[in-house]
């Protein structure tokens, strides 16, 4: 299939045509753009009639339906041909009546297989392709979704906070230091033993990193002691050091000639545009994955998946696994430049969202409007201020992005409709997530969060990283850089007062106003076992499985 060819007949019509048009269209040269009319003239597509002469306008007729053949192509290819083959061409622009044909035939594709082998595989939606496996790149789900089945941690922690062993079995700590004992015999996914060295390099790694540096501020000294011991020393004091090491960016990996290896249940086997394997590894040092293989392929964004198994596919069979997915809130740059700095400014924009905040549910009927606190212990709404629309001396800078775009062009309306200036600035996901000075070069944005496992430590987690959109905002505030400080010496388990006193002083402020909880609903087929939520509201693929038919 011809995607040129699939985009001429989306978008020109029979009738007179300039084959300059058509090009622009394609993005060609009209050279090139010449060569595959004749091309699909002489495959019996269509016919071409040159225009002879100055002021002559060439004429095209279609003979054939090109995106009903398609169809027909597309739906054999689903059936015969692997699926990472008919994946791409599900991105093409169908018209919706056949989308809709196409990605129910897909479907079918998708869930637990058993190969003729007695190979048990997953095979499951990928939106966005893995373009890095680091841990250290992990920032939004997507990857860490990824980066939890393939690293393991020095420690696992629970939704209460609990901390749990995982390549360390067991530590001591005291006021200035924690000591680690690792587990004998943990091997990487190329063979080789995992030492204490081998930890102390990655965490120094992450230590250095200039995103992550705040976080480990308390801590002096990372050093081996034996080949199975660590030492982590901080002088000062730390009561988060365990809670650090259990998140997805303190992975353990170790830097090889042919790329990152981990410890993982599964090891990555091919990562491409189209697919990423993973293979489960069978000498993994804690419970072997009762699944044998994991196959992302990627599909359209709006592509809606359902888990099945190869015993029950029908919509009565299944059930839905009910998670949380973060929340949303409106950052205002209080550091910038602009109007924004202004207090009165900020205010305003928060007295107009929070009038229209019960709205969201509108745009995304998954989002719950939320009108108090991102936390959930918290559920009395803060103050809305009351202030009179004051003077804008410039447009203020919207930063717009494709995965938010409903949502964004709703704020857009309702600011504009209040007497708001607004000027939108189109980024790119990268460039929001990973480019800081992307984020400085505008007013306000639309933030989406979702906390990795524990609450109470991502929370300061979302305030502290150097990804957070709070981190410079924090930084150059100094009342509320005092109060971060606050938490190194505070005991993990008294922090949930900390947490509350920060959220009330960002949003006095007008700096982060909360707008949405989401939640995540994941279809599974009744025949899948085992279903356990991990990091990020994401399932434990390692520890699925399907009763076999005996």
């Amino acid at each position: 299939m011809n995607e040129y060819l699939f985009t001429l007949w989306k978008s020109v019509e029979s009738g007179p045509v300039r084959v300059e048009d058509m090009a622009q269209i394609l993005h060609l040269s009209p050279k090139q753009t010449a060569r595959y009319v004749k091309t699909w003239e002489r495959e019996g597509w269509l016919s071409f009639t040159s225009g002879r002469g100055r002021g002559n306008v060439s004429k095209l007729t279609w003979l054939k339906n090109v995106e009903e053949v398609y169809e027909q192509e597309l739906t054999t290819m689903i059936e015969e041909e692997p699926i990472e083959k008919s994946s791409k061409y599900l991105l093409m622009d169908w018209s919706q009546e056949r989308k809709t044909r196409l990605l129910n035939h897909f479907q079918s594709k998708f869930g637990f297989k058993q190969t003729v082998y007695e190979i048990d595989q997953l095979i499951i939606p990928r939106k966005y392709p893995f373009h890095s496996l680091h841990p250290l790149d992990a920032v939004h789900v997507h990857l860490a979704n990824l980066v939890a089945t393939v690293y393991n941690r020095l420690v696992a922690i629970d939704e209460r906070g609990g901390v749990e062993p995982e390549i360390a079995h067991s530590w001591n700590m005291t006021p200035t230091r924690l000591r680690l004992y690792l587990k004998k015999d943990v091997k990487f996914h190329d063979g080789s033993i995992l030492t204490a060295n081998d930890v102390v390099q990655c965490l120094e790694n992450m230590r250095k990193q200039p995103q992550y540096a705040n976080l480990w501020q308390p801590v002096e000294r990372i050093r081996a002691v034996t080949p199975l011991v660590i030492d982590i020393d901080t002088p000062n004091g730390c009561s988060y050091t365990l809670q650090l090491l259990g998140t997805i960016i303190a992975s353990i990996y170790k830097e090889t000639d042919h790329g990152l290896v981990g410890t993982g249940p599964f090891y990555v086997a091919e990562n491409s545009e189209v697919k990423t394997k993973l293979i489960a590894f069978k000498e993994h040092f804690q419970e072997r994955p009762l699944l044998d293989e994991i196959e992302f392929i990627q599909v359209p964004k709006d592509y809606d998946f359902i888990y099945t198994s190869n015993l029950k596919k029908e919509p009565e069979s299944t059930f839905v696994f009910k998670s949380h997915s973060g929340f949303g809130v409106v950052i205002m740059n209080a550091n910038r430049n602009s109007d924004i700095s202004r207090q009165e400014v900020r205010d305003y924009i928060h007295s107009v969202i929070a009038g229209h905040r019960h709205e969201v549910t509108g745009v995304y009927e998954k989002m719950v409007p939320n009108h108090a606190s991102c936390l959930s212990h918290k559920k009395e709404p803060y103050p809305i201020p009351k202030v009179e629309r004051p003077r804008f001396y410039a447009p203020l800078i919207l930063m717009q992005r494709k995965w938010n775009e409903p949502m964004t062009n709703w704020l857009k309306e309702i600011l504009e409709e209040a007497g708001v200036p607004i000027e939108v600035k189109w980024l790119t996901f990268e460039e929001s997530v990973y480019e800081k000075t992307k984020q400085e070069e505008v007013d306000l944005y639309i933030h989406g969060e979702i906390f990795e496992m524990n609450e109470t430590f991502s929370f300061y987690y979302f305030l502290k990283n150097g990804y957070s959109p709070l981190a410079s905002i924090l930084n150059n505030d100094l009342g509320l850089k005092r109060q971060v400080d606050r938490y190194v010496q505070t005991p993990f388990e008294k922090w949930d007062d900390l947490h509350e006193q920060m959220e009330k002083l960002l949003i006095e402020k007008s700096i982060m106003i909360p707008l949405y909880h989401q939640k995540k609903e994941i279809p599974f087929s009744n025949d899948i076992m085992n279903i356990q939520m991990k990091h990020f509201g994401y399932v434990d693929f390692s520890k699925l499985w399907v009763r076999p038919e005996i």
